[in-house]
């Protein structure tokens, strides 16, 4: 997530930066004024995204200072307002639509009729995608770290969205921490007799263990290109694309490229597997921030 202001009075060019295989590529937004957010999907157009996501789910307190986030869900017609801001700006251009993430509801409000009436303000304007985080969120006593965790999943919520909005993609998100919960989420009736689910959002899982994305195009597309893959082959590519950006950005004005601002996001390539503990401590020793990615792999991999 990017806030509107730092696009705006910010970086833009280190911000919005990003490789041409990472497409399909979102930009999602935190922020509040529509005027503001017309201007930065605007930025996104211009850069090429595929995609741009406002964010009606963070809970944590500093979002909440700055009015977005997942307060906004009390402020259903200013996130419609927002969101036909953004269309207008870009045109309506469908090649890059306009989505929203969010949860199920605020606090103790448990009752469906908030995130169906939430839904239905949003999509009155023109919003054709919704990915729920299937929890509440609780904007006080809770820690970010503790609203992913504590407020229960109500999948079924998600579930009768998709009944009660079935022209609507609706992507749930919330606890589905390996394929096999992933594809149960996805299969026809799976929780409400005649409805299906449009796709699966799956963050934090895939982060700590990317592993578990090897078997996407197989499992998901049918498309089994990618069989016999070694996370060897993984670091060994994402080695030589961290060496290519530490040379192509020496010396630039918004930012070098260092090797540990790429390979830290690849720090659970090999969870569970014997030697993963050593491995993720050379690739995190900042020691070693003056040697090439090369070598680091190099020595990571001695026994």
């Amino acid at each position: 997530m990017l806030t509107t202001g730092a696009l705006i009075h910010g970086q833009m060019l280190r911000f919005l930066e990003y490789n041409e295989q990472e497409h399909p590529v979102a930009l999602q937004l935190g922020g509040s004024e529509p005027a503001d957010l017309a201007a930065c999907a605007r930025m996104a157009q211009k850069f090429g995204y595929d995609e741009v996501n406002l964010n009606c789910g963070c809970p944590s307190e500093r979002v909440q200072r700055g009015a977005f986030g997942a307060c906004l869900m009390n402020e259903a017609p200013l996130v419609a307002e927002g969101i036909k801001a953004m269309m207008d700006a870009t045109g309506g251009d469908a090649r890059m639509p306009i989505t929203v993430k969010h949860r199920i509801g605020i606090d103790k409000v448990e009752s469906y009729d908030y995130v169906r009436d939430f839904v239905g303000t949003v999509a009155d304007v023109g919003c054709q995608v919704f990915i729920v985080h299937a929890r509440n969120a609780w904007l006080k006593g809770l820690s970010p770290k503790e609203n992913r965790e504590i407020p229960p999943l109500r999948y079924d919520f998600v579930h009768q969205l998709k009944r009660d909005f079935p022209e609507l993609i609706i992507v749930i998100n919330g606890g589905l921490a390996d394929n096999a919960t992933c594809l149960a989420q996805l299969q026809p009736d799976a929780v409400l007799p005649g409805v299906t689910l449009d796709g699966v959002m799956v963050g934090r899982a895939a982060y700590h263990n990317p592993w578990i994305m090897a078997d996407w195009d197989a499992l998901f597309y049918g498309d089994a290109s990618g069989a016999g893959l070694t996370r060897e082959q993984v670091e060994a590519d994402m080695v030589a694309y961290t060496e290519r950006e530490m040379a192509r950005t020496k010396g630039f004005e918004h930012g070098e490229v260092r090797w540990h601002m790429v390979m830290r996001h690849v720090l659970g390539l090999y969870s569970g597997l014997p030697g993963a503990r050593r491995w993720r401590q050379v690739w995190s020793d900042h020691h070693l921030k003056d040697r090439l990615p090369t070598e680091i792999m190099a020595l990571a991999h001695q026994r």
